[in-house]
């Protein structure tokens, strides 16, 4: 049977993939559209297998709010690179993944890769196509599902690498937008002292107590040395303690208290926070080929 440009054409737009991809599919099943439709897919999970275990430290933030406010949900996924992050395809999948998130309330990634989307297509089976179209890695990393409390969902974005929900009580919506503004940009651990996980405190207790005892003072006084840097350092990692970024006189829990305002939540996301980037050396990788040859 003859490939002619109307078939690849036809194949392209059911699959998303490359021309010569299409017509390759073709050539092998004899122009039957179906089998290459079949045939692709499974070459498309193939290749996405083996791309699974490359890093992937890109991607963006994408955030969704209900319609009553009520509720907010955040998700990161992740990509190999800033240029397949900016792709219509990347962000379009992104953004259906944040809608379906608030609207299934998946418990964890892993519940959130069997549901399916509009096109009837699992989650995790859209990311393996997306992976074979793409070419990269493409990588469900981690959810939240903030709820308002009685309260309302405030969100902010910064540039899609840094994500916030927060869930206020009181004040307004430009109170609400400065907050979550304020957590993108001074990163706060918790929301107050009782929040913040006693590992880092005693992490902390261990590094002031080494420091102030060489000053050779009394034991009694180390220890109120001691307690003092850490109750300045719980003022500098909670979101309630630490200077408002607008007006760094007052703190975040004075400012909401002026307001009539309590947080009872925040959720932050930052791309990439915490995965171990790979350091490519471009020369040494042209040099070790040119060896190998």
């Amino acid at each position: 049977m003859e490939i002619t440009a109307a078939l690849v054409k036809e194949l392209r737009e059911r699959t998303g993939s490359g021309m010569m991809e299409c017509k390759k599919a073709l050539t092998e099943t004899g122009g039957d559209i179906e089998a290459a439709v079949e045939l692709m897919r499974k070459t498309g999970l193939a290749k996405a297998d083996k791309k699974a275990g490359r890093v992937a430290a890109e991607g963006m933030i994408s955030a969704a709010i209900g319609k009553d406010g009520a509720r907010g949900a955040i998700v990161e996924i992740n990509c190999e690179t800033d240029f397949v992050a900016k792709g219509d395809d990347f962000v379009s999948f992104n953004g259906e993944i944040a809608k379906l998130v608030l609207a299934k309330q998946p418990a964890d990634v892993a519940a959130l890769g069997q549901l399916p989307l509009a096109s009837g297509i699992t989650v995790e089976e859209t990311r393996r196509n997306l992976i074979a179209k793409l070419g990269e890695n493409i990588a469900l990393r981690r959810l939240a599902i903030l709820d308002g409390a009685g309260g309302k969902i405030a969100s902010y974005l910064h540039g899609n690498r840094i994500g916030v929900l927060v869930a206020m009580k009181g004040g307004d919506e430009t109170l609400a937008k400065d907050i979550a503004m304020h957590v993108a940009a001074s990163k706060p651990v918790a929301l107050g002292p009782n929040n913040v996980p006693a590992d880092l405190i005693a992490k902390e207790k261990e590094i002031y107590r080494a420091q102030a005892a060489e000053s050779g003072k009394p034991a009694d006084i180390v220890e109120k040395m001691v307690s003092g840097r850490v109750n300045k350092f719980l003022k500098e990692v909670t979101l309630l303690g630490q200077p408002f970024v607008k007006n760094p006189d007052i703190s975040v829990e004075q400012l909401l208290k002026e307001h009539g305002a309590a947080v009872s939540a925040f959720v932050r996301f930052e791309v990439g926070e915490g995965i171990e980037k790979k350091s490519d050396n471009f020369a040494e990788e042209v040099m070790a080929q040119v060896r190998g040859g």
